[in-house]
């Protein structure tokens, strides 16, 4: 069965405009300009944007996903595509070197049973445990450098499921992790680091694609001493990711990344479980440590525009620009041949009003 959908502000390839899309089997297989095809689904002025994809959640509400249970990963999933997220990494935070094998099968299994009203899982990010003299809510305990023999063995018990992995280059000796990563086809971010500015350009050298959480778990931006943050936003080959709950991150600091370089939104979601407790759209550790968002990308999206972002940019950070830091060439864009992976936004509130996964329209909506 075909589905058309109109608006006149659909986020075509080559910028929004009126325009519309025809899916059919899962599949965007047609676009244009124009009077839509007879029997379009008219959305007058809403905006049609490629679903949300968040390369950083590490759970939401009451459910984490290092400790999670099939049922409550299913809920996840369908909690997140009701707020537009239809794809996520799965984020783990450091734990011990013998915890990571068990919720890899976890997410095996997860992603096996998916159904059509759920977020998709494109991949892990692991966010530790091989992190630096920046380790924040991470248990620094658990904070080591880096082990190659231990990620070789990992990634063959699982090939081609851990996607993104987030290290510092004072934990990985001579950047041998980064380079064997990257030539493995794994993204490597680097994030909760001191280092040095130099030492972000050589890891970037060796690789590296993508900072973790901008301005957050790094040394702050000096003029004298630009750190990983002034490497972030120079570099163009760092995509840096950024957490927009407007808690991380200032409105001002929102609107200098998304003028200084290309930037992927992240929504960086924690369960607020345990010591976790829920502040102002953020969680924070008993000490006021923040320890993560509650904030997800449909919120994200609302305060980026609210801070002076167009509109546009901000959609393209958390759609095409994710997609093509893991190299995504299915999705993130409304593009023939993609997957039909569709958000309706209001125009006025950037509340997301319609979802559709793989052609399928997610039975809920904020209406």
């Amino acid at each position: 069965m075909t589905t058309v959908l109109a608006s006149s502000a659909v986020c075509l390839p080559d910028g929004p405009r009126a325009g519309w899309l025809a899916t059919e089997e899962g599949l965007i297989v047609e676009h244009g300009t124009g009077s839509p095809p007879r029997g379009a689904i008219d959305l007058g002025g809403r905006v049609v944007a490629p679903g949300f994809i968040d390369l950083q959640c590490n759970g939401l509400g009451s459910v984490d996903f290092a400790t999670a249970v099939p049922a409550e990963w299913r809920g996840a999933r369908i909690a997140l595509a009701r707020h537009g997220v239809t794809s996520y990494c799965p984020t783990f935070v450091s734990a011990p070197l013998d915890a990571y094998p068990g919720m890899l099968e976890t997410v095996a299994q997860a992603r096996a049973g998916s159904g059509p009203d759920e977020s998709s899982v494109l991949g892990v990010h692991l966010e530790g445990p091989f992190l630096g003299r920046a380790p924040r809510a991470h248990d620094p305990a658990l904070v080591r450098v880096t082990d190659l023999d231990w990620l070789r063995d990992l990634l063959a018990q699982r090939p081609r499921l851990v996607r993104l992995v987030t290290l510092a280059p004072e934990a990985d000796p001579g950047l041998a992790a980064t380079r064997w990563l990257a030539s493995s086809g794994v993204v490597v971010a680097l994030g909760h680091t001191t280092a040095s500015y130099d030492d972000a350009l050589a890891a970037a050298d060796a690789g590296a694609t993508a900072v973790t959480h901008l301005f957050n778990g790094m040394a702050p931006w000096h003029h004298r001493d630009p750190g990983v943050a002034g490497a972030a936003l120079v570099d163009d080959r760092l995509t840096p990711t950024l957490i927009a709950d407007l808690v991380h991150v200032h409105a001002a600091g929102l609107r200098i990344a998304f003028a200084s370089s290309r930037v992927a939104i992240v929504s960086d979601a924690v369960a607020v479980v345990g010591q976790r407790v829920e502040r102002e759209g953020a969680a924070r550790l008993p000490d006021g440590t923040l320890a993560g968002s509650t904030t997800l990308l449909d919120g994200a999206l609302a305060n980026l525009v609210a801070a002076g972002i167009p509109w546009p940019r901000a959609i393209e950070a958390m759609t095409t620009v994710p997609a093509q830091l893991l190299g995504c060439t299915d999705r993130g864009l409304l593009d023939d041949g993609r997957r039909a992976d569709v958000v309706v936004v209001d125009p006025d509130t950037f509340a997301v009003e319609r979802i559709w996964i793989r052609g399928h329209e997610v039975e809920w909506a904020h209406r």
